[in-house]
């Protein structure tokens, strides 16, 4: 059975993934993560959360996947010797020098290969386990095919790992220096201003490389927009069960960056997903991509899967991000006996309002909002402020952590 790691960028994001159905999450602590820009855990929030998610069976793997420089060692050591009575379950690592200070500081911590380390074969696999590492986080660069034929050249107690879902990026394994080069923002320690997403304007009308004048570079433009890097969104829904008989050990979900209603509805689907294929389902059902589409995202691809890089694996999407759907309010308890949910407020909710209940294991169930109380049971036509509580008539019973969402707002941000 494939684990399904979920990203966790804070507490609150951690929670959502583990509801919806992770097996495992990842995050980071105070420093030397590759999102330094992710809400990410202070050491006492590393304990909560470890203590949370062991006591639900859930895995928590810790980032330590920037390429430190001579003068942050001793803060890494520090850093290191505050992690021993944590408990974090492993360290996701890409830099050979931390790796060794790992395993001299927290000997008893299981060690995984980030993709930063660009590893593309058996044999890069089986020397960072001869170091010590467990698992292998794999080069997104890899078509689905040099994946099986990777696991088939691997003895079962190396793990793999692959991103399954999220954003990708047109450098190798994310090793960039645009970022750097740009606005002094280095991507190598976590700080990456995605230049490659941001829209540029065209001063001539075709871009030409000087000894290839006669192919010029694609542009494409939308809503007056153009994107000239940016690369679509991996999204691989439609392929869990191949990737299970590939051997892939965990289905990992990019998204520490993006919101909580991402990671339960990403988490949900690929929950969903997983089961329906270990129960025997061929057929992809066309209810996981619509969830999958009511999530903040760029337009969908299979990255590299299913061609080389030198396919064009990752082409320019066409315009933004498509707009999630508005997370309205999350359920905290339900009453059977009136059919109303207490429920904590994010967004403007209206009666007569067009809205979906997202619970684990299933797709969103639309109802109409027929009905607002406050606290005190006073009936209210909407409620507009932020973190109220109140009550809200619901026609099926659902259940603390449940999401209320819009049922309409597909769209071009």
């Amino acid at each position: 059975m494939p684990e399904l790691l979920s990203p966790a960028g804070n507490y609150e994001k951690m929670v959502a993934a583990i509801r919806f159905g992770a097996d495992a999450v990842y995050l980071a602590g105070p420093g030397f993560g590759m999102r330094a820009a992710a809400g990410n855990f202070t050491l006492e929030e590393l304990g909560r959360a470890v203590a949370y998610a062991h006591a639900r069976g859930v895995r928590v793997y810790l980032t330590v996947n920037t390429m430190p420089r001579e003068w942050e060692y001793p803060a890494l050591r520090d850093y290191f010797a505050a992690l021993a009575p944590i408990g974090v379950d492993a360290l996701i690592i890409a830099d050979i020098g931390v790796l060794f200070l790992a395993r001299e500081m927290l000997p008893g911590c299981e060690l995984h290969m980030s993709t930063q380390a660009n590893s593309v074969s058996a044999a890069a696999c089986r020397a960072w386990a001869s170091l010590g590492v467990r698992r292998v986080v794999l080069s997104r660069e890899l078509t689905l095919e040099e994946i099986a034929r990777i696991r088939r050249e691997l003895p079962p107690d190396i793990e793999i790992e692959c991103f399954v879902h999220g954003s990708m990026c047109i450098s190798y394994s994310g090793r960039c220096l645009l970022s750097n080069y740009l606005c002094g923002r280095d991507a190598n320690h976590g700080a990456c201003a995605q230049p490659c997403r941001w829209n540029y304007r065209l001063i001539r009308a075709e871009v030409l490389e000087e000894k290839r004048p006669e192919e010029p570079i694609e542009i494409q433009e939308a809503a007056g927009e153009t994107f000239v890097m940016s690369s679509r969104d991996l999204s691989m829904i439609d392929h869990v069960a191949e990737l299970i008989r590939c051997g892939v050990d965990s289905f990992k979900i990019e998204g520490r960056m993006k919101s909580a209603y991402y990671t339960a509805v990403v988490t949900n689907a690929y929950r969903m997903a997983i089961d329906a294929a270990l129960a025997g389902r061929t057929e992809p059902d066309p209810a996981w991509q619509r969830e999958l589409g009511s999530v903040s995202h760029r337009e969908y691809d299979t990255g590299y899967f299913y061609c080389n890089a030198g396919e064009n694996a990752l082409t320019c999407a066409r315009g933004g991000y498509i707009r999630e759907k508005a997370y309205l309010a999350t359920v905290l308890s339900y009453d059977e006996g009136t059919g109303r949910a207490l429920c904590f407020q994010r967004n403007k909710m209206s009666v007569g309002d067009a809205v979906e209940c997202l619970s684990p294991g299933r797709v969103g169930r639309a109802f109409v909002c027929g009905g607002l109380w406050d606290e005190a049971g006073e009936p209210i036509s909407s409620v507009p402020h932020p973190q109220t509580r109140f009550y809200l008539s619901v026609p099926f019973p659902v259940g603390e952590g449940d999401i209320i969402r819009g049922g309409n707002s597909d769209g071009i941000c």
